[in-house]
C-alpha cells in the first residue's frame, strides 16, 4: 500500500515547506477518460497526447483492453485501437475500481448495440446515483434492465433525441454524446453540463467525423455518424490538478510558476487565492502564485457546476481555511459525503465543525505532523497539502487514492523544494 512522508524537520525547528520553482501541469483526468471512452467508437487508430500517467486512465485502459482493444503508452502518448470489439461486457472486477467506466456504456452500444455493464466504482464522496445517465439513454431508445448489479442494454432501436438533464451532470452529458455521435440522426442535450472537459470531448468527436455544436454551454448539438474514424488529439490540461499545486503554493509561501495550463478554466479559484492575500498573475498559458504563507479567511466558499467553484478543489482549499486569520465556511453544495478528510486534519491541528453539507473553520497559525489516512483522492491531495505546512514528519496512508489522479506528486513538489518521499 503506497504512502507519502513529508519531512520538515522535527516539530521543535518550525519551519514548513516553502515552495518555490516552476511546473508543467499534467494532461486532464477527467478529460482523459472520456477521450479513451470514445476511443471505442471507431474501428480506426486514436492517439492522445498529453495522457497523465495516474492509475485510472491505468484502469480505464484495461476496460478498453477487456473490450477487444490494444493499447500502447509511449511517454504521455497513448495509442488506442479497437478494430474489432469482442465484448460489450465491462465486469464489475473493472468497473469497481472506476466510477467513470460508465463512459464506456454510451460508446459500447453505439458500437455494438449490446452493453452489460457493473454498477461503476470510484472514490466513497456520496452516492452520485446513475439515474440520470439511464434516463437520458432511454429518451433516446435504448432498453435497460437492471439485474444483480448489472446494467442489460439494448441499443438496437436507439436515435437521436431532445434529451433535457434533470441536472447538469458531466457524466450524463458525456455518455449521451458518446452514443449521440456513434449513431444516425440530430440529438440535443438541454441543461448540459458546462465543464471544459465537456468542450474537450466535443472537440475530439468533430475531429472523429461527428458534428458536435454548443460543448461547453448549456446546449449542445449532436449530429452522429455511424462510421467515425481515428484521431489523434491533445487531452487538454488538468485544471483540478492545476488547482490544487495552486493553493499549496499560497499555503506554504513562496513564488510558484505553473505552466501549460488554462488560467481561464480556473478563475474561481484565482478569486479565492487573491481574496486571501495571495498573489496570482496569469500570462498565456502560464500561472504566478505567491505568498508569505500568512492568509486571511475569505469568508464563505460554495462549491457548484463550472464555472463556480469546483467540487475538487474543495478538499484542497480546506487546508488554505484552516490555516487562514479568521473564519470561513465551507459549503459542499455537490456531493454530501465529502468532508471525510476533515477528521484526519484535526489531527494535525485543524479546528473546524461540520454540520450536513457546510463546515466552520477558525483558522489556525500552524499545523502538527501526524499520520493520517487518505480516505478518497482529492481529500489526499488535501492532507499532502497539510503536510507541507506542518512542523515535523506527516505520513499519509492510503496514497493509492492520491495516484488516482496526481501524476508523481511526490516528483512535482519536491521539484518545488519540498521533501516527499513516496515509499
Amino acid at each position: 500500500m503506497t504512502r507519502y512522508i513529508i519531512s520538515n524537520g522535527s516539530a521543535a525547528d518550525a519551519k514548513p515547506t516553502v515552495l518555490k520553482g516552476n511546473i508543467s501541469v499534467q494532461g486532464a483526468k477527467n478529460a482523459a477518460l472520456p477521450l479513451i471512452a470514445a476511443a471505442v467508437l471507431t474501428g480506426e487508430d486514436v492517439v492522445l497526447s498529453n495522457c497523465p500517467d495516474i492509475a485510472d486512465v491505468d484502469n480505464m485502459l484495461k476496460i478498453f483492453s477487456a473490450l477487444g482493444g490494444v493499447t500502447e503508452r509511449r511517454g504521455d502518448k497513448v495509442k488506442l485501437s479497437l478494430k474489432y470489439l469482442t465484448s460489450g461486457e465491462i465486469e464489475s472486477r473493472l468497473a469497481g475500481e472506476l466510477r467513470s467506466s460508465l463512459f464506456m456504456l454510451g460508446s459500447v452500444l453505439a458500437r455494438t448495440k449490446k452493453a452489460k455493464v457493473a454498477y461503476p466504482g470510484g472514490c466513497d464522496i456520496g452516492l452520485r446515483p446513475i439515474d440520470i445517465h439511464l434516463k437520458a439513454l432511454r429518451e433516446m431508445g435504448v432498453r435497460i434492465r437492471d439485474r444483480y448489479g448489472y446494467l442489460y442494454c439494448d441499443a438496437s432501436e436507439a436515435h437521436g433525441a431532445d434529451v433535457t438533464l434533470d441536472y447538469p451532470s458531466v457524466g450524463a452529458t458525456e455518455n449521451v454524446m458518446l452514443l449521440a455521435s456513434g449513431i444516425d440522426g440530430v440529438t440535443v442535450i438541454r441543461n448540459a453540463a458546462r465543464e471544459p472537459e465537456i468542450e474537450d470531448l466535443g472537440n475530439f468527436l468533430c475531429k472523429t467525423g461527428a458534428r458536435v455544436t454548443g460543448a461547453g454551454t448549456q446546449l449542445i448539438k449532436i449530429e452522429g455518424c455511424s462510421a467515425l474514424k481515428g484521431a489523434e488529439y491533445e487531452v487538454m490540461p488538468d485544471r483540478i490538478a492545476a488547482g490544487t499545486y495552486m493553493i499549496a503554493a499560497a499555503v506554504c509561501g513562496g513564488e510558484t510558476v505553473l505552466r501549460d495550463m488554462k488560467p481561464e478554466h480556473v478563475f474561481s479559484l484565482i478569486g479565492k487565492l487573491r481574496e486571501s492575500g495571495a498573489e496570482v498573475e496569469y500570462n498565456g498559458n502560464s500561472v504566478r502564485v505567491a505568498s508569505d504563507g500568512r492568509l486571511k479567511a475569505v469568508g464563505v466558499v460554495e462549491t457548484g457546476t463550472y464555472p463556480g467553484f469546483p467540487t475538487d478543489l474543495q478538499a484542497p482549499f480546506s487546508v488554505l481555511a484552516a490555516v487562514s486569520e479568521g473564519s470561513t465556511v465551507i459549503v459542499e453544495n455537490i456531493f454530501e459525503t465529502r468532508f471525510k478528510h476533515l477528521a484526519e486534519l484535526t489531527k494535525m491541528g485543524v479546528s473546524v465543525k461540520v454540520k450536513g453539507r457546510v463546515a466552520v473553520f477558525e483558522g489556525v497559525k500552524s499545523l502538527s505532523a501526524a499520520e493520517v489516512q487518505a480516505m478518497d483522492l482529492r481529500g489526499g491531495a488535501a492532507l499532502m497539502i497539510a503536510g507541507l505546512k506542518a512542523s515535523g514528519t506527516t505520513v499519509v496512508e492510503n496514497g493509492h487514492h492520491i495516484e488516482r489522479g496526481y501524476a508523481a506528486p511526490e516528483e512535482v513538489l519536491n521539484a518545488l523544494g519540498a521533501s516527499v518521499i513516496k515509499v
